[in-house]
């Protein structure tokens, strides 16, 4: 009999701001991760926030300061995180499975992920990515290259992208193949390499996806079971951080669509969860989505604690 098939979201809580600190985090992911493949094929999804943010900024100094180094588009830039952050968790969850004895291979595929270049998201960049600049700065460097800057919090101006949605992940079949395999797979990282098709080829745009929106586009071209977004609090909430707060059990579509025209769940936080959630769930026969956090997650999926999404 087969077993049931996860695609696993890992939020930032998961990885790290730096190279050190990302593998020492990744060492008690690879636990809940290993805890999940002796059940469950596993598929793995994550963001790339810090990360592609540091390698873009890194790329540009070096580029404008007299490294010598040349100027790295930014679909380059997400391409080398999701090599990295790939290679930290493909390391510790191998080093987790062989302590338990467990004969399971990793992979990490570098993927791209189709956008519609006419999305609404390309009119309004809203992602902010690398470093700040005063005006006169940004100005010039909007002149030169044609990037949109936006004043950010007072810090300075930042170069923003935009924020598509999901069409197709260009690499499913072979992360079918692996977890027809047995394989516990690492995909879509970041949300996937945004690239649109072209008459002669992909080519990548410089755009963020949302790794949830993705993890869930994923979801649901590999026909998993359940996806399972991982985030830093064990269940999703109405009236957070205030008095009359209540954590919720499980939520029907048409409950978290109401609670969402409320405004309980923040933009730039559980919206995109939820949301994300609502996309698989709406898609799907018999599909559910599960919110919480990394710690609990084994837990979460016998029903102990979390957020279940479903019809």
């Amino acid at each position: 009999m087969s077993k049931k098939r996860l695609v696993i979201a890992l939020g930032g809580n998961a990885l790290g701001n730096s190279p050190e600190e990302q593998l020492d985090l990744v060492k008690e992911t690879a636990k809940t991760i290993a805890d999940l493949a002796e059940e469950y094929d596993v598929i793995i999804g994550h963001g790339n926030g810090p990360q592609v943010g540091m390698i873009n900024n890194a790329m540009e100094f070096s580029s404008k300061e007299g490294g010598k180094t040349p100027y790295m588009p930014f679909p380059e830039c997400g391409a080398m995180s999701q090599g990295y952050i790939g290679y930290h968790l493909t390391q510790s969850i191998e080093a987790e499975l062989e302590r338990r004895n467990v004969k399971k291979d990793v992979a990490c595929i570098i993927t791209q992920v189709v956008v519609d270049p006419n999305d609404k998201a390309f009119e309004k960049p809203t992602k902010p990515i690398g470093s700040f600049y005063t005006k006169e700065e940004a100005d010039k460097i909007a002149a030169e290259k044609g990037f949109v800057f936006v004043e950010d919090a007072g810090r300075g101006y930042r170069r923003v992208v935009p924020s598509p949605i999901p069409t197709r992940i260009v690499e499913l079949n072979v992360v079918e193949q692996l977890i027809q395999a047995g394989d516990i797979v690492i995909t879509v990282g970041g949300g996937g390499i945004p690239v649109v098709e072209t008459e002669n080829g992909l080519k990548g745009v410089a755009a963020v996806i949302d790794k949830d929106r993705s993890s869930a586009k994923l979801a649901l071209d590999a026909n998993a079971d359940m996806l399972v977004i991982l985030t830093a609090v064990d269940r999703v909430c109405i009236n957070y951080n205030k008095p009359n707060q209540k954590e919720l059990a499980e939520m029907t579509l048409a409950e978290a669509k109401e609670y969402i025209a409320e405004g309980h769940f923040a933009p730039g936080s559980m919206l995109p969860k939820v949301e994300a959630c609502l996309d698989f769930v709406e898609s799907t026969t018999n599909g559910v989505a599960l919110i919480t956090s990394l710690e609990k997650a084994k837990y979460a999926l016998k029903g102990e604690t979390g957020t279940i999404i479903k019809k």
